[in-house]
């Protein structure tokens, strides 16, 4: 984020504690509870929103070297993204061109050669098919027609983008927009460094996942003993990009700020960026690196979803962060902090989506497959919620939720 878009944003958070006035949406709106059990929506968002729309498979840390790959399982189609021996990235479908067995069923590693268990068909980080054994009992074939399929992909910002579908395109600049593309290029994300991750198979719809990141409505309740000793309840800053949007929740270390000159304010340590990524991304961009969630629904059940959380930092010789000025003191513990505390404090912050806020997701799965409870409300100080329903809505042609006045 530019340093006049942090110190912009710190003042709106202030204002906001100052006089007791959150963001408003300027009225309610009542979301139908079919939309997290409906079996043919579900259909129609896989297809549409994770079957044909670009996706982000990681970070450009996730490929730190030539030779590097990591694999997608949660989607339909299953990729393999590479960065082959000039650095560049590359996504395929995994799957052998021969009979189609995944290529490569670890999650992350470094390769010369992918080979096909079943058959040992090999093939590079090109995709290129490279070998096949008993090539003269099998059969004349062109190497160069049965390389694994290549998927539109593209590195920018940070992020490794790809479409799954094979006859599809990408422009990540189109996607998401000239105002969002260069606040995600001011972060310089591309710098961070993988730390670890996490996945959560959770009995709710993935929408109840995103829905999670929305408001803060909930930190003075839910979170009384873990987020909200560290964050104010019910004050945010709310932008939206198109279909993405970006929130800012307030942490109480904002008020230090109050004391420090404006070159020294620091959004990441007055308050908590999370950008929505449409339709199942959530990027937290934090002092000491990045969170990504992705939310993936279950291929059976629309009550049923896959989080995949990610964990990034700086490296080491950056750790104190690419965004601007910090305060002294917490600049000194992020430099000094080892490793294994940083993926300890990622790991707390993980688990208190996995034991807090999903098993209320759960809740709401349960109470919405009863059919008990038509619809849930949500309030004008959860602006996120709306945008990110009627966003759905429009993208399946439906129309919006209507407004009503509070």
């Amino acid at each position: 984020m530019q340093r006049s878009e942090q110190i912009a944003q710190v003042k709106v958070l202030l204002a906001s504690l100052d006089s007791g006035v959150n963001v408003d949406a300027g009225g309610i709106r009542l979301n139908p509870t079919d939309s997290y059990i409906n079996t043919e929506t579900a259909q129609r968002e896989r297809s549409l929103f994770f079957q044909s729309h670009p996706q982000v498979l990681g970070l450009s840390g996730d490929l730190p070297e030539p030779g590097s790959f990591i694999t997608i399982n949660d989607l339909d189609t299953r990729i393999l993204a590479t960065r082959d021996e000039k650095g560049e990235f590359r996504a395929f479908v995994n799957a052998c061109r021969h009979r189609g067995v995944a290529v490569e069923e670890r999650e992350n590693g470094r390769a010369r050669r992918f080979v096909c268990p079943f058959h040992s068909w090999s093939y590079d980080p090109q995709g290129a098919l490279v070998g096949l054994p008993k090539e003269d009992h099998f059969g004349s074939i062109d190497k160069k027609s049965f390389g694994l399929i290549e998927l539109a992909a593209e590195e920018k910002y940070g992020f490794l983008f790809a479409n799954p579908d094979p006859l599809a395109s990408l422009d990540v600049d189109a996607l998401l927009g000239p105002e969002l593309s260069e606040e995600l290029d001011a972060w310089d994300f591309g710098s961070l460094v993988r730390l670890g991750g996490d996945r959560y198979e959770v009995d709710c719809n993935w929408k109840l996942a995103m829905d999670t990141f929305g408001e803060t409505y909930h930190f003075n309740s839910l979170h009384k003993d873990s987020l909200a000793t560290f964050f104010e309840g019910n004050v945010q800053c709310y932008d939206t990009f198109g279909q993405h949007h970006r929130m800012i929740l307030c942490r109480k270390a904002i008020h230090a700020m109050r004391e420090l000159p404006e070159d020294q304010w620091d959004i990441t340590i007055a308050g908590l960026p999370v950008y929505w990524l449409f339709p199942n991304t959530i990027l937290l961009p934090n002092d000491f690196g990045m969170y990504l969630v992705r939310a993936y629904p279950d291929s059976e059940s629309p009550g049923r979803h896959t989080s995949v959380i990610t964990f990034y930092t700086h490296s080491s010789e950056d750790r104190d962060g690419t965004n601007g000025k910090i305060g002294a003191e917490r600049k000194a513990q992020i430099q000094s902090a080892p490793i294994e505390a940083l993926k300890e404090i990622a790991q707390g912050f993980a688990d208190i989506i996995r034991d807090e806020d999903y098993v209320a997701s759960a809740s709401q799965q349960r109470s919405a497959a009863s059919g008990a409870l038509p619809h849930v409300v949500f309030g004008r100080n959860e602006p996120a919620l709306h945008h990110y329903h009627n966003t759905y809505r429009d993208a399946l042609g439906e129309a919006p939720l209507p407004l009503l006045e509070a």
